[in-house]
């Protein structure tokens, strides 16, 4: 849940306030009553930064547990107040949103690189398995779907594809379900995408005809 936190006690400033999550920051730019910014942004280029055991630069694909896979974009780093901040820049297409993430939550946050081929096979073979539908109530069911998607294990998610898949297109499928499905598909199907250098679409193809298949 998104909570606010202040700015290294800048409290007499009326927009002295950034929002964040875990750490991470969403907001650029801090400004006075006047008008002048207490936040100010220094680009890195396309320099590497070793963000704990990680070791990123501008254009590496990386998996962010509850958003999936997103695009380096640069490295920068941010002065507020009068601590300076490296920053890892990450933009997420298909949510159209960039996150910041200071280097030193990177790990902590969840943030990794792609998977191997070798783990992504393992999620292909997991779609082949049989459904295990536990016979708990939805509600219960789909809190541990959820999970398992915000995760960001492929193989996590390829096991609520795969369970889900059985109920695509039957009469008595409800919405939540549906969203659920569609979201666990397209969290795998762009990882699967960005790992074998292919488009979105002909991944997901790719999955659904493994499922079809099994």
């Amino acid at each position: 849940a998104l909570s606010l936190c202040q700015v290294w006690g800048l409290s007499q400033f009326k927009t002295s306030w950034i929002s964040v999550a875990n750490g991470l920051v969403r907001q650029q730019v801090v400004l006075r009553p006047d008008g002048i910014p207490i936040v100010q942004q220094k680009q890195a280029g396309r320099s590497t930064m070793a963000t704990e055991d990680i070791k990123l630069k501008a254009g590496d694909y990386v998996v962010y547990p509850t958003h999936g896979v997103g695009l380096v974009k640069s490295l920068e780093e941010q002065i507020i107040g009068e601590a300076k901040l490296k920053m890892v820049v990450v933009h997420f297409e298909q949510d159209k949103m960039v996150l910041r993430v200071p280097t030193h939550k990177v790990a902590s946050s969840g943030m990794r690189k792609l998977s191997s081929k070798d783990v992504m096979k393992s999620a292909l073979t997991t779609l082949k398995g049989r459904a295990r539908v536990k016979r708990t109530m939805w509600s219960r069911r789909a809190q541990e779907y959820e999970a398992k998607i915000n995760s960001g294990d492929p193989v996590s998610i390829a096991e609520v594809v795969r369970d889900l898949h059985t109920r695509v297109g039957q009469a008595d499928q409800s919405y939540s379900e549906r969203q659920l499905y569609e979201a666990a598909l397209d969290r795998l199907s762009r990882e699967l995408a960005a790992v074998e250098g292919v488009e979105p679409d002909q991944a997901t193809s790719k999955i659904e005809k493994t499922l079809q298949a099994a």
